[in-house]
C-alpha cells in the first residue's frame, strides 16, 4: 500500500501544477486577495464539523471519555490521515492510543487494561464502518443534488462515472461487515500473527482476537447505536458543506446550498476513491474545479475554492499535529516527575519501573 501512495504522489503534484499553468496563478491569487484574510475564519470553523462526528464516537465508547478530548483526538486522526506520510490507519491507530488515556477499565489490573483497550479498539473499527457508510449515503446525495440542479445533459459522463464508482466498490465495505458480524475475524488474524511472529513476540503480547470480536458483535447488534451514529456522522459531512458555501461566497460567487451540498460530496467521494494518492492532491482540485463549474462557477474561482480548502486543510491539520505533540511532552514529563517522587519516597526500583512499563503501555 506504501508503494501506491509514493507512486501516486508524483501524479498529484503534476495535476496540481497543470491546474495552476491553466487557470494562471495571477488570477487565482487575484481572486483569493479579493476575500482577504477573512477566509480564515474557514480554520476554527472546521472544528463545528468535527465535534459532530466526535459525538458519534462518543456514543460507541458509551459516552465513556470527554467528548472535548474525543473532538480533540477527532482533530489529530484527520491531520495525521491527511496530512502525514502514514498508512490509511495511521490516524485510527492514533486514536486508539490517545483514548486510551482516558478511557479506563474498572479495575486497576493487566486484564483491565486489555479490556477497556479492546473496547476502545472496538468502537474506532465500528465507527470507520459508520463513516464508509455515511460517505456512501452523502455521495448518493450528491448525485441526486446534481441531477435536479444541472439535468443529465450537462452533467451525465460525471453521474455516470460516480454512480459506478460507487456501484463497484460497494461489496468490499458490505463483505467486510458480514464476515465481521460472522465472529471470529480477529481471532484468525491473532493465529495468523502468532504463527508469524511467535507467541512471544511483544506485539502479540497485547492482542486478544477473541475478546475484541465479542466487543465489535456487542457494539454492532446495537441497531440503534448504529443508526444514531451514522446520523450525527451525516450531520457533521452536511455541516462541513457549508464552508464551500461559505468559501464561494467569500470569493465573490454564491451558491445554493444544494449545489454546496453537492461540490463537497462528490469531491469526498472522489478524494476516498483516490486513496493511493496522499492527502488526494491534485485529485481533490480537479474535483472542485470540474464540480464548482457545474453550478455556474468560473475556472478561476473554482480553483482559488479548490487553494482555500487546501489552505485551511494544511492549518488545521498543522495546529492539531502540534497540539498533539505538546500533550506527548507534557505527558512523558508528568510520568518521568512522578516516577522520581516515588523512587524518593523510597520505592523499590522494580515498583518504578513497572509504573514507567504502565506508563509505556498507556502510550
Amino acid at each position: 500500500m506504501k508503494w501506491l501512495q509514493w507512486l501516486g504522489l508524483p501524479v498529484g503534484v503534476a495535476i496540481l501544477i497543470g491546474l495552476v499553468l491553466h487557470d494562471g496563478a495571477h488570477d487565482v491569487m487575484r481572486v483569493i486577495g479579493t476575500a482577504g484574510p477573512v477566509l480564515l475564519w474557514l480554520v476554527p470553523f472546521h472544528a463545528l464539523p468535527l465535534l459532530l462526528d466526535a459525538y458519534a464516537w462518543h456514543l460507541l465508547l458509551d459516552r465513556r471519555a470527554p467528548l472535548r478530548f474525543l473532538w480533540w483526538i477527532a482533530t489529530v486522526r484527520e491531520a495525521i490521515s491527511r496530512l502525514l506520510p502514514a498508512a490509511g490507519v495511521g490516524g485510527e491507530i492514533a486514536g486508539v492510543r490517545l483514548a486510551r488515556w482516558k478511557v479506563r477499565g474498572h479495575g486497576h489490573d493487566k486484564e483491565s487494561d486489555a479490556r477497556a483497550t479492546s473496547e476502545v479498539t472496538a468502537s474506532v473499527i465500528v465507527e470507520v464502518f459508520v463513516t464508509i457508510a455515511v460517505q456512501y449515503a452523502f455521495s448518493a446525495l450528491g448525485v441526486v443534488l446534481i441531477v435536479a440542479a444541472t439535468g443529465q445533459s450537462g452533467s451525465l459522463r460525471i453521474i455516470v462515472t460516480i454512480v459506478l464508482a460507487l456501484l463497484l466498490t460497494a461489496p468490499l465495505p458490505v463483505l467486510a461487515v458480514v464476515l465481521l458480524r460472522r465472529g471470529g475475524v480477529f481471532q484468525a488474524i491473532e493465529r495468523w500473527a502468532g504463527r508469524l511472529l511467535g507467541a512471544d513476540h511483544p506485539v502479540m503480547q497485547g492482542i486478544d482476537g477473541q475478546r475484541l470480536d465479542a466487543d465489535l458483535d456487542r457494539l454492532m447488534s446495537r441497531t440503534g447505536l448504529m443508526f444514531r451514529a451514522f446520523f450525527w456522522q451525516l450531520g457533521g459531512y452536511m455541516l462541513g458543506a457549508f464552508e464551500t458555501w461559505w468559501a464561494l461566497f467569500l470569493l465573490g460567487h454564491p451558491v445554493t446550498a444544494g449545489g454546496a451540498l453537492a461540490i463537497e460530496a462528490i469531491t469526498q467521494a472522489v478524494r476516498h476513491a483516490a486513496f493511493m494518492v496522499p492527502g488526494g492532491l491534485g485529485v481533490q482540485e480537479v474535483a472542485v474545479v470540474l464540480l464548482a463549474q457545474l453550478f455556474g462557477v468560473s475556472q478561476e474561482v473554482a480553483f482559488s475554492l479548490a487553494l482555500v480548502k487546501r489552505m485551511r486543510e494544511v492549518v488545521f491539520g498543522v495546529l492539531a499535529l502540534l497540539s498533539w505533540q505538546a500533550a506527548e511532552i507534557v505527558r512523558t514529563r508528568r510520568s518521568l516527575r512522578d516516577a522520581r517522587q516515588a523512587h524518593a519516597a523510597g520505592g523499590a526500583p522494580g515498583r518504578v519501573s513497572t509504573r514507567a512499563a504502565r506508563h509505556d503501555r498507556t502510550l
